[in-house]
């Protein structure tokens, strides 16, 4: 049976989700060989040596992969369901010898796979009852525990397999599903929720995403990522030339300066969150943020690169070691991380902090 690690990504990004499991797993001396369906938004990563998938899955963090959503390694290969007892045969196509912790009931994120999901719905309820009785599936989700995955490829192909618990996206296929909040002024205001969802742990929201911060939203107009940080009770700079919505300054936690967000330096050395979703260049973009950290003008910034059309792994990639050459050359610890998230469309968000102070010279 061919093994293979199967990535979700977002329809049109297959290429860059492809070589970025190719490449780090390759760093892993893991090889093997892709498969890739256009606009499917799903990465078949098939080894080489099935024996080294769940060791690479176990080395390697899915946080550290900037296009996938989500992993899982196959257990089977495609299974043709007949028309009656599909429960019946993804059972014993499963066997008894492992045992999850979680069922995902996953499809393709594509117009066929939305309505595929409605048929996953009805499938979810027997199935789960089904594993239980023949304890495949525990009763009590161990957090940590193996999740199973069942991919369906339509409804009469599934694809199984499984992730570990604390190396897997919490979210089926690896979507949270954000509610567009109507007071904000802008849709792109799901990217900044989403972040923070992501990159920030839940455990530490109350001292690193608290009100009473103060923080500075560059390129904020009309309002949507500072609509954000507003609802979570902080003070925020809002930094453009272009308007800020009537609704975000009437709640009096907003100051608007109307200037180039490149020019700006703030006035005080007490903001915590710098935020930026700039239309620029994003090296442009990412030497700032740079700056911003070692000059201690914020703690923390969340902020997104804009891809080009054509290399937009290379780009990415090359972006990102701008930032982290720049650490290293003023010595400091730091954490950085990118993610292609699912509110995300041309641009990856990148979250960065430093671990240490700048040394002083």
């Amino acid at each position: 049976m061919k093994t293979s690690i199967v990535l979700y990504c977002r329809p049109g990004f297959e290429k860059e989700c492809g070589a970025e499991i190719q490449e780090k797993a390759a760093w892993n001396e893991v090889y093997g060989y892709l498969e890739l369906t256009k606009n499917q938004g799903l990465v078949y990563f098939h080894l080489n040596n099935p024996e080294e998938g769940d060791a690479l899955m176990e080395r390697m963090p899915l946080k550290r992969l900037i296009f996938a959503r989500q992993w899982f390694l196959t257990l089977t290969e495609k299974i043709e369901l007949p028309d009656y007892n599909r429960v019946e045969a993804i059972t014993e196509a499963l066997g008894s010898e492992w045992q999850y912790a979680d069922l995902r009931m996953e499809t393709p994120d594509t117009n066929d796979g939305k309505e595929l999901s409605k048929f996953c719905r009805k499938l979810a309820v027997p199935l789960r009852q089904a594993l239980r009785k023949n304890k495949i599936l525990t009763e009590k989700g161990d957090k940590d525990g193996a999740v199973l995955h069942a991919l369906f490829l339509s409804g009469k192909e599934v694809m199984l397999g499984y992730s570990q618990g604390h190396n897997t996206s919490p979210h089926v296929m690896g979507i949270p599903r954000l509610k567009f909040p109507s007071q904000s002024p802008s849709r792109s205001t799901l990217k900044l929720d989403e972040a923070f969802l992501y990159f920030i742990p839940k455990d530490e929201w109350e001292t690193r995403l608290t009100s009473g911060m103060n923080a500075v939203d560059l390129g904020s107009a009309p309002g949507g990522w500072t609509y954000q940080l507003v609802r979570r009770g902080m003070m925020v700079t809002a930094v453009d030339n272009g308007p800020m919505a009537d609704s975000i300054m009437e709640t009096g936690q907003v100051k608007h300066r109307m200037m180039d967000g490149f020019k700006f330096v703030p006035a005080k050395q007490n903001v915590y969150w710098l935020v930026c979703d700039m239309v620029e260049k994003p090296q442009r973009v990412a030497w700032l943020m740079a700056q911003w950290l070692l000059k201690g003008y914020c703690k923390e910034a969340m902020f997104n690169l804009k891809l080009p059309m054509k290399g937009r792994y290379q780009e990415i990639t090359k972006n990102l070691q701008s930032i982290k050459d720049l650490f290293a050359e003023n010595n400091v610890k730091y954490e950085l991380y990118a993610k292609h998230l699912y509110y995300d469309r041309e641009e990856v968000t990148v979250h960065a902090r430093l671990l240490s102070p700048v040394p002083q010279h």
